[in-house]
């Protein structure tokens, strides 16, 4: 199992060790509207006392990225009033209601001219994915070609990394709520699987019933 510093290969096995002086920034998709959650925005939901979107940028920053950029939506100017963003770079984007491929793609061209070598990105409504996750997927950001995501019993999940030379592929392919999957899927023998299954949990907050998993 691969921990920060070592790469999980397909075969489970140690790999090669993130290039000293790689800069890996982090994304967060944050401008879901919580339909199924009334119309409440997701990035404003309580976790721990502060809106959720705060807990999300930490955890990123705390996993070894920056910069960090988040990309707003829903209820935009009422997030940033209530959180605290200080810090982190944030986008809106005027298209949130199209799905999460349009937010991907606003928060690629945000981070194109920041010199990044990678980007790791979270979704906003996953709190079980923490900072020692978004580590390990870090190690893996081997090249500006490295394609890599988190692995729960060895089926992927967030976050997930992607080397700068695949930014404008992937920001084309784009659309609807399905963001980089179809990427993923065409380019699968490339994904490093990071098994983070010990350290995190992937559920999502996507209905009523799940708020009971925010504190």
């Amino acid at each position: 199992m691969a921990h920060p510093g070592e790469r999980a290969g397909a075969g489970g096995q140690a790999e090669a060790v993130r290039p000293e002086g790689m800069k890996v920034a982090g994304l967060l998709l944050a401008a879901g509207g919580g339909r199924r959650l009334g119309g409440r925005p997701k990035a404003l939901l309580g976790h721990r006392g502060r809106p959720l979107v705060e807990h999300a940028a930490r955890v990123l920053r705390e996993g070894g990225c920056g910069p960090v950029h988040i990309v707003l939506g829903a209820a935009a100017d009422t997030v940033r009033a209530r959180a605290d963003l200080t810090g982190y770079g944030v986008s809106v984007n005027p298209d949130w209601a199209r799905g999460m491929g349009s937010s991907l793609r606003v928060g690629l061209a945000a981070l194109a001219g920041s010199g990044a070598d990678a980007v790791v990105v979270s979704l906003v409504d996953q709190p079980g994915i923490g900072a020692q996750a978004v580590a390990r997927v870090v190690a893996a950001a081997t090249g500006r070609d490295a394609l890599a995501a988190a692995a729960y019993g060895g089926e992927r999940g967030h976050p997930v990394l992607f080397g700068a030379g695949r930014w404008a592929d992937i920001a084309a392919g784009a659309s609807g709520d399905r963001g980089a999957r179809d990427y993923l899927r065409r380019h699968a023998g490339a994904v490093t699987l990071v098994e983070c299954g010990d350290v995190a949990e992937a559920y999502d907050i996507d209905t009523p019933e799940d708020l009971a998993r925010l504190e």
